[in-house]
């Protein structure tokens, strides 16, 4: 074998497709290779022996059969690449409206995160929050507290929603008896069409008028067919001092069942009420018991209790500041006047059993207009008759017309309205010592009551 070198032949992606002329090239790429069997190639030519044969002049193939046998070859001198590098889209600027939802789902992510953790933390911290509450205790209470007091009083108490031809309005009463008798002021009842009695349970029943008394002020209403009553325990007004404790019972502004507490302020004060009429008919003579316990229209009529919850008065006035006065109060400023009950259950004995109360009387005829200390009994009476009753209680005690009377059983009286009161608290049939100036003497005259029928 003949010691050659062989070369290979060169790349074919460095070749150029045929018929593409030499000036065509751009500057500094080199000139292709020759074929194999050039004889003037470049770079050391191949020995004749080992080239292919050249092809005979008439069997030179067709240029169609030369194009689909010469293998596909990359030309990297073409116009355009066979492959183009992609860049991908042109990168554009982040708007406002990307910024503002990033943040606000920023923030919500994180609120509902944190607020996660700390309901996660709370509840598991051995230091939860929790406020000091007092345990829960026994609801009972002494019977003598003002809520034992009203324990033990409120089944007894009832309101009063009265009709009638000049308008309507709002009372209070209790119960006297299982036959469902119920002790109430006559100002509350007074020309009443229709009467209707609401319990503490919330039950109402319609109630009838069984007598009345405006001297007195006080009435007695009836309901029927009610089961269970609870009448409330009657006191002695004459046991009570100033400064006992008391509780008041009542529907102030139609709120029913209210209750207020306060103590007795002072005993035997004088107190007229009424007088609309104008004739004196539906006046009403008190001598009341004082209290500080607060009363207010719709409490009239109803109980003032003791510390042994029984009934001691009956809540009938209140005193306001002065008409004339501006600042005038419609409410109670502290001075509050309830009817004994020594009083109150005599009268309604009367008007149960009767439908009448009797006063007491002496039998004489006031002067009214007197100004002066004491109750002067007046020159003449009513129609021109004699101011003293013949054969009456005064005329047999040796009372005469012009005498002032200034004391009754030692206690002063200051006018007629309080020799009024003063007698009224007594029965008919009670004796009293009344004190008597005369011509500048004072004597004492011994008198028993008479009695005269209520209005």
């Amino acid at each position: 074998m003949a010691d050659r070198q062989q070369t290979d032949p060169a790349p074919q992606w460095w070749s150029r497709p045929e018929g593409t002329a030499d000036d065509g090239r751009r500057e500094g790429v080199p000139a292709p290779r020759p074929e194999a069997g050039d004889e003037s190639g470049a770079g050391g030519g191949v020995p004749v022996e080992d080239a292919a044969p050249a092809p005979a002049p008439d069997a030179v193939p067709a240029p169609e059969a030369a194009e689909a046998t010469r293998p596909v070859r990359y030309d990297p001198w073409a116009v355009e690449p066979l492959q183009v590098v992609d860049r991908g889209r042109e990168p554009r600027g982040i708007r406002l409206w990307q910024v503002v939802a990033l943040g606000v789902g920023t923030a919500l992510f994180a609120g509902g995160i944190g607020g996660y953790l700390g309901v996660l933390a709370e509840r598991q911290s051995s230091t939860r929050l929790e406020l000091p509450q007092a345990a829960a205790a026994d609801k009972g209470r002494a019977p003598e507290s003002v809520a034992g007091i009203a324990s033990t009083a409120l089944p007894g108490v009832v309101t009063l929603h009265v009709r009638g031809e000049k308008g309507s309005g709002t009372g209070t009463g209790f119960v006297l008896d299982q036959q469902g008798h119920i002790l109430t002021n006559n100002h509350v009842v007074a020309d009443s069409k229709e009467i209707a009695v609401t319990f503490s349970t919330g039950e109402s029943v319609t109630a009838e008028l069984v007598g009345r008394d405006s001297g007195y002020d006080l009435a007695v209403v009836k309901v029927s067919g009610v089961r269970g009553l609870q009448p409330l325990s009657l006191g002695n007004s004459e046991n009570v001092k100033v400064g006992d404790p008391v509780v008041a019972i009542g529907a102030p502004f139609d709120l029913s069942n209210t209750v207020t507490a306060g103590i007795i302020s002072a005993t035997g004060r004088p107190v007229t009420a009424g007088g609309d009429k104008g004739d004196g008919s539906d006046i009403s003579y008190v001598d009341a018991l004082q209290t500080d316990a607060p009363i207010n229209p719709g409490n009239s009529g109803g109980p003032l209790l003791d510390s042994k919850a029984h009934v001691v008065g009956i809540n009938s006035a209140i005193r306001g500041a002065d008409k004339d006065d501006p600042t005038r109060q419609g409410g109670s400023i502290g001075l509050g006047f309830a009817i004994p009950i020594n009083q109150g259950k005599r009268v309604a004995e009367e008007l149960i059993r009767t439908g009448r109360a009797t006063h007491p009387v002496i039998g004489v005829t006031l002067d009214m207009d007197y100004t002066g200390d004491g109750a002067r009994v007046g020159d003449k009476g009513e129609d021109g008759k004699p101011s003293v009753v013949a054969g009456g209680p005064g005329a047999r005690a040796g009372i005469r017309a012009g005498d002032v009377i200034t004391k009754v059983d030692g206690q002063r009286v200051r006018g007629g309205d309080e020799l009024i009161i003063k007698i009224r608290a007594h029965r008919p049939g009670d004796p009293l010592t009344l004190t008597v100036l005369r011509d500048g003497r004072e004597s004492t005259l011994k008198v028993v009551l008479g009695s005269a029928n209520g209005s």
